[in-house]
């Protein structure tokens, strides 16, 4: 029973670091259609630049955070002004292409900026670890859950009470269509990027007590975003939490039956088998687009 419960808290943490990434790949897809396979070096910017402003330059936490994601934020932004619209031919094979060479690029500037070595971040809070029937839970993990929590329910507010959110949503089911209403669907694209990369950075940040923060980390928080985003539907942002938790649990219990360096392999088998079964994730495609 202990390490069953001790296999679900890892679980569950790990979970919600992927689910934080998913979150953001869903948001960009439910605004515009559009997958960025660059938005785990967002991720790791977030980590990177709370190693920078926290960790070597002693500001306090709160303006660490601000400074790191509103940085962050205009990254994304820039990328979606100079790479994604300004694309000759817009159709989803290039934009794909545009953002792995973003990936490679930002990866690229990582390491030249904060060298090949791994960078530590200490705990938000120094509260012992929390010892439950002989399991241990690390109050960072509560932190990474509450931040999960807070960004699914706010990013659902907005999507469905807010003007802005609703006009995304409109341009990604039907781009032409929503310029004729008069919404400015080059605006709302920028905002959705915007958020998204800003999102990267919150999911950066909360994870970066927890794990070695290094200029190549994005690569496979990316990748497990991506897979936790297909588990629950794609564009699905309850779909992304779910598939976020399924995959965390999954890995864990997997390195309980299997060698430890089979775990990431675990990912993308239930990624297979879960589509094999339900192609469309564990959200149906009326879900993934409207809630």
């Amino acid at each position: 029973m202990q390490e069953i419960l001790q296999y679900l808290f890892s679980g569950t943490t790990s979970g919600a670091v992927y689910a934080v990434t998913a979150i953001g790949l869903s948001m960009l897809y439910r605004a515009t259609d559009l997958i960025n396979f660059s938005h785990g070096e967002f991720v790791m910017l977030g980590a990177m630049g709370l190693v920078t402003l926290w960790v070597k330059y002693s500001l306090p936490l709160p303006l660490a955070f601000i400074l790191t994601v509103t940085g962050v934020s205009a990254t994304g932004l820039l990328f979606e002004r100079f790479a994604i619209r300004t694309a000759r031919k817009p159709d989803p094979i290039a934009l794909v292409i545009i953002t792995v060479g973003a990936s490679i690029f930002l990866r690229g500037v990582a390491m030249t900026t904060w060298g090949k070595d791994s960078h530590s971040v200490p705990a938000f809070s120094d509260h012992a670890p929390i010892d439950m029937a002989g399991a241990t839970l690390l109050p960072q993990s509560i932190w990474i859950v509450a931040a999960l929590m807070i960004l699914v329910l706010g990013l659902y507010l907005f999507f469905t009470r807010t003007l802005t959110g609703k006009a995304m949503t409109a341009c990604a089911i039907n781009r032409q269509a929503a310029w004729l209403a008069g919404i400015p669907s080059d605006r709302m694209a920028l905002t959705a990027f915007g958020i998204s990369s800003g999102l990267g950075a919150v999911a950066g940040i909360f994870i970066a007590p927890i794990t070695m923060n290094s200029y190549d980390m994005g690569t496979l928080l990316g990748l497990k975003g991506f897979c936790a985003a297909m588990i629950g539907g794609l564009g699905s942002l309850w779909g992304a939490l779910a598939g976020g938790f399924v995959l965390g649990i999954l890995e864990a219990a997997g390195v309980a039956f299997f060698p430890s360096g089979m775990k990431d392999a675990v990912a993308f088998l239930a990624l297979l088998l879960i589509l094999y079964v339900r192609p469309q994730g564990l959200s149906a495609a009326r879900a993934a687009k409207r809630f």
